[in-house]
């Protein structure tokens, strides 16, 4: 319960003027069902024959004594002059108008928490993708990809379903509970405090019940990440698992994680289906209970209670039994949700490891040098990929780095754009450390072509113009001719108009990037990073894509990742990493000279 108010405190306050209204509407609810059943009191005086006669009218007040006895008055009146029917019918068209006035504000209650609710959701919704977007890559390293999508739509639908579809009971119920316990004791105080006695025993038992479900309803919920998981890998790597037969064991995998599933969700739902018979039979007790003590009272002459007060009395205790139901059946569902949410807040939470310092400094403009200062980084405490590394790139500068798979080639770059923090020594631009810089502006300066061609499924025009705000037509135009794509944007089905599939699917490798090239040319940016852009197309495709990357990187600073040696015999200083290390600097004929590694690989290639 702790944990539920916390979530309201959190994302409440926008709407507290609605809520405030909620507020209003339920009180006025409950305050017009206590009168339709306070009104049947009169019904079963005269139908019992133990109505009293009131012969006189008091002046008009608004104390409850006054009101009642100039209703009596009225009632004697009509039953004098019209019999008893039409007395009744009288004091029905009260208990008319009492219960449409209940449930019009019934409904207006309803109507304005529906607006919280989803509200509250659309909020939960946006605050977990923006923080997936601020998230360090090195957050999703340790996650798993259906893990995130499920506690951004499995986890994020049970808070939906289970703590903000509970909201609207939450609000009115208290007030319905509290609005009637009031009129019972106006009615009687003696069985009320016998009341106030009996419930706690019944509330603790279906407490401990709900209790167990956030733990069962949790481990659902993170079962359901794992499955998704396993989805999301299978279609990803459906060719492999068909190119080496693994169906059947991809299958059985598959088939033991929802297994797992049923029989959790099956334990969970049979202590939850638990809640409503359980209820049930706890209220019937206390129902005898309590007539039981009534009758002792009606007995008892002196304590004041009427067979029709003791009726009424009934009454009102139906009808908190109702609210007090559904508030033990809301308690359940809020426990189950909050498993959810406990999910939620664990990527809410994440801390956010590259964080800008409050006095950051603009940087707009890259004028002279990036410089690594002695840096060294590991993905773990365990294991440094980078030791004790430094560079220095002049502006205008190619500089190429080669080397073996798990060199440290990829992290030194990823190092710049501070997607990761070193963890000892710095990287300076203009000899200000990136650490003390806006990572807005440190950002704006790069642009980034990848081995493999990031694109959204989505228009050619977005994919090119995507990070440049109101790009024209033209200048995307020009973009794709440097990048060797205007031939193939135009030949396509609707022009830059045409949607390209999820990844790009509906293009080939070559055209994938590219298009992802023709983004960096239109965001022209001062330093180029390029990671292995060419390595995995065709001569045909890499001669088009090495062209356009050739017309990008002139007159920038450019930071070159390539396997295949012979891209990178132009660059002005070529860099061997070897176990996080740069163990060989120089150009192309200067390292062959050496005869080190390089030289090695170069042969090996050849």
């Amino acid at each position: 319960m702790k944990d539920f108010l916390k979530v309201l405190r959190r994302y409440l306050p926008p709407y507290k003027k609605v809520l405030l209204l909620n507020l209003l509407f339920n009180i006025l609810a409950a305050i017009f069902a206590v009168f339709s059943v306070v009104m049947m009191i009169p019904i079963l005086e005269i139908l019992l024959k133990q109505d009293s006669k009131v012969y006189e009218l008091v002046p008009s007040s608004f104390t409850m004594a006054d009101l009642k006895n100039n209703l009596y008055y009225y009632i004697t009146l009509l039953k004098a002059e019209h019999g008893p029917g039409l007395a009744l019918l009288f004091v029905g068209l009260f208990v008319l108008l009492g219960t449409f006035m209940k449930v019009m504000f019934t409904y207006l209650a309803s109507y304005t928490s529906v607006g919280i609710r989803n509200g509250v959701v659309k909020d939960i919704r946006k605050d977990i993708y923006d923080k997936i977007i601020i998230l360090p890559i090195g957050f999703f390293s340790n996650e798993r990809k259906g893990d995130i999508i499920a506690r951004s739509t499995g986890d994020v639908q049970e808070v939906e379903n289970s703590v903000m579809s509970s909201l609207d009971m939450f609000l009115k119920n208290p007030v319905l509970i509290i609005v009637f316990l009031t009129t019972m004791l106006v009615m009687s105080y003696q069985l009320t405090l016998f009341v106030f006695v009996v419930l706690p025993f019944a509330g603790t038992i279906i407490g401990r019940v709900g209790k167990s479900l956030k733990k069962t309803s949790k481990e659902g919920q993170n079962k359901m990440g794992y499955i998704l998981g396993i989805i999301e890998e299978t279609l990803s790597g459906l060719r492999i698992i068909k190119a080496f037969n693994a169906e059947k064991r991809i299958s059985s995998r598959f088939e033991g994680e929802v297994e797992g599933y049923r029989q959790i969700q099956n334990r969970l739902m049979r202590r939850r289906d638990m809640a409503s018979p359980l209820s049930e039979f706890l209220g019937t007790v206390v129902i005898i209970i309590v007539v039981w003590f009534g009758g002792v009272l009606i007995l008892n002459e002196s304590s004041g209670l009427t067979p029709a007060i003791f009726l009424m009395y009934l009454g009102v205790f139906y009808q908190i039994l109702a609210p007090s139901k559904a508030f033990s059946s809301t308690m359940y569902n809020i426990q189950k949700g909050m498993a959810a949410m406990d999910r939620i807040d664990e990527i809410l939470n994440a801390k956010i490891e590259i964080e800008e310092s409050s006095d950051a400094q603009s940087l707009k403009e890259f004028t002279t040098s990036i410089e690594y200062r002695n840096i060294s980084f590991g993905y773990n405490d365990q294991t440094e990929v980078l030791k004790d590394v430094s560079l220095k790139v002049e502006k205008g500068k190619t500089i190429a780095l080669v080397g073996q798979s798990g060199g440290g080639k990829t992290t030194f770059v990823d190092l710049l754009p501070r997607f990761y923090d070193v963890n000892r020594g710095g990287i300076f631009i203009d000899g200000v450390d990136i650490r003390e810089l806006k990572i807005f502006d440190l950002r704006e300066l790069m642009g980034n072509v990848n081995q493999e061609a990031i694109l959204f499924n989505d228009t050619i025009f977005n994919n090119i113009a995507f990070g440049v705000d109101n790009a024209s037509m033209d200048e995307i135009v020009e973009a794709a001719k440097i990048a060797n794509a205007h031939e193939f944007i135009v030949a396509s089905e609707n022009g830059y108009d045409t949607v390209i599939g999820d990844r790009g699917s509906k293009l080939s490798g070559g055209q994938r990037q590219r298009l992802s090239i023709a983004r960096a040319v239109l965001k022209n940016p001062s330093i180029l990073i390029l990671d292995e852009a060419t390595s995995a197309l065709d001569t045909e495709s890499e001669r088009l894509v090495q062209d356009a990357l050739g017309r990008l990187m002139e007159n920038r600073t450019s930071l070159v990742i390539a396997h295949r040696l012979s891209t990178i015999r132009k660059a002005d200083m070529i860099c061997v990493f070897h176990e996080g290390r740069i163990v060989e600097t120089g150009t192309h004929d200067e390292l062959i000279a050496e005869g080190g590694i390089y030289h090695k690989l170069h042969s090996l290639q050849s």
